[in-house]
């Protein structure tokens, strides 16, 4: 049986759960110390594949997600596919940004 573009999203999103939640376990680690926090931060920022950590990957998925309602939204007025460009940029300017502060603040308290 094929499975579906959603079923296949569906699936995606679920394994993208799993992975996120075995994270957040690992942060919620009692051994956790300032220099492995900074780490895994960095992680979801600095990782080689896919360019720009997971935090660069979602964003590639909005724009694309935003590229194509372009091509497909209604009067080609914007309104699916500015906020889906608002939202990329939300997330590469703010939190990518705010990510990378908090690893180097975490980075240089452990100096100290």
């Amino acid at each position: 049986m094929t499975r579906t573009r959603l079923e296949r999203v569906r699936a995606a999103v679920g394994i993208a759960s799993l992975a996120l939640q075995q994270i957040e376990d690992d942060l919620s680690a009692d051994n956790v110390d300032q220099e492995e926090l900074a780490a895994i931060l960095r992680e979801l920022i600095e990782d080689t594949d896919p360019p720009g950590g997971f935090i660069g990957a979602v964003a590639q998925l909005l724009t694309v997600a935003a590229r194509r309602a372009e091509q497909i939204e209604p009067d080609r007025d914007g309104d699916t596919s500015c906020p889906l460009h608002e939202a990329t940029a939300l997330i590469t300017d703010n939190a990518g940004q705010r990510l990378i502060w908090a690893a180097r603040a975490l980075h240089s308290q452990g100096d100290s």
